[in-house]
């Protein structure tokens, strides 16, 4: 098969991250470190070598760029100060710009200025697209939606969403034409079982991060662990995308109209409660870890990290503001204007979510399910022994 050497594929990269292995020569201690490597999956060498030799097919093919949880060892033990875990993050951006068929998430990873006005002009955008259509602030008693229809959310929000799907699909269409050209031979294993692996087990309860990825230098409290605070943001934001969804599938049905008063207890409401604590505290240790530079996986942010962590927090901060206000006894004008705000917020983190972090995680689950479908390599030879 005819395989395209790109000479410049190394001084791309380099725009994605703090790329530094053409240090590197091949030792293979990253990968002997590395507890998620195994005999048949020499993840973070094969990488680096396909980037050194302009292989970028390859490397945008591979699953094992999306089986790194940059835990850091690698990068700490490097005898050549080579950092490897910072380029598999940067092989990442890479790839998710790769897969875009915008070019955007190009644009927001190796241009910080003219991304931070894409994002700002986009909020603008939505907040005054959705003023247009305001209504009266009521002062007696707290009517969000009198303000900013419902109907009007509901509508933008729906566009929206069938918008983003349709660029996510496009992105992991991508990616798994890539991912299958590379990987089409190898005996395959239950596609159920496969799902299972890695959206539940992999995915949402973190489990190969938490157990081997953390290191001894991690914090000891289960809260303050690096793979708690990086599952606090995902849980927290699929579970308010879940309670968002349930209040409008309660109104279709004719259930609860939007915007009608409940308890806190009350069921979609206490699941958007929970979720927004995570997302706020998930998203607050991000913060902090990336100001501090606590570890190797902290020590370079890009623009758009900042940018992602930013509307995350705002979202789930002015979610609460908002919860909060439906309880006091009188509402303030300012009230209203922080609706408009959490609306412009949410709408951009979700417009943005095939170019940003988001999409890191859809593309890490497609490639855990193709990891999942290729049985070890002993039970293939078992396998085939028994077929002759």
């Amino acid at each position: 098969m005819t395989v395209r050497v790109n000479p410049q594929f190394l001084t791309e990269l380099k725009k994605y991250g703090a790329v530094n292995v053409e240090k590197c020569f091949n030792c293979g201690n990253c990968t002997a470190i590395c507890p998620l490597s195994t005999s048949n999956e020499s993840f973070p060498r094969r990488m680096i070598r396909y980037a050194q030799l302009g292989l970028k097919e390859k490397l945008l093919g591979n699953r094992e760029l999306w089986l790194c949880y940059y835990c850091g060892e690698c990068t700490q033990t490097c005898p050549q100060q080579a950092d490897p875990g910072e380029f598999m993050a940067a092989a990442r951006r890479y790839a998710i710009a790769s897969y875009d068929p915008l070019g955007l998430a190009k644009l927001l990873y190796t241009a910080p200025i003219p991304s931070i006005l894409v994002l700002v002009l986009l909020a603008v955008v939505i907040g005054l697209g959705v003023y247009s259509v305001h209504g009266p602030m009521p002062s007696d008693t707290l009517k969000f939606f009198d303000f900013i229809p419902s109907s009007v959310i509901h509508t933008v929000g729906v566009t929206g969403m069938i918008v983003v799907g349709l660029l996510i699909l496009m992105g992991m269409a991508n990616m798994i034409a890539k991912v299958r050209s590379e990987d089409a031979k190898g005996i395959r294993t239950n596609w159920l079982n496969a799902l299972w692996e890695a959206i539940v087990v992999e995915a949402l309860t973190q489990r190969r991060f938490q157990r081997e990825c953390e290191t001894a230098s991690d914090q000891k409290v289960w809260y303050r662990q690096k793979w708690f605070v990086h599952a606090s943001t995902l849980w927290g934001f699929l579970g308010l995308l879940l309670a968002t969804a349930l209040d409008y599938g309660l109104e279709m049905v004719g259930v609860k109209a939007t915007g009608t008063w409940v308890p806190l207890w009350y069921p979609v409401r206490l699941l958007g409660t929970i979720a927004g604590l995570f997302l706020v505290y998930g998203t607050s240790m991000a913060f902090l870890r990336r100001i501090r530079k606590t570890d190797e996986a902290t020590t370079y942010s890009t623009s758009s990290d900042w940018a992602f962590l930013s509307l995350l927090w705002l979202t789930g901060m002015s979610g609460f503001i908002l919860e909060i206000a439906e309880y006091l006894p009188s509402p303030a004008p300012w009230v209203y204007w922080t609706l408009l705000c959490h609306i412009s917020v949410a709408g951009e983190l979700l417009l943005l979510l095939p170019f940003t972090k988001f999409a890191h995680a859809i593309y890490r689950t497609i490639a855990l399910y193709f990891h999942a479908l290729k049985p070890a390599p002993v039970v293939q030879a078992i396998k085939a022994g028994t077929d002759g």
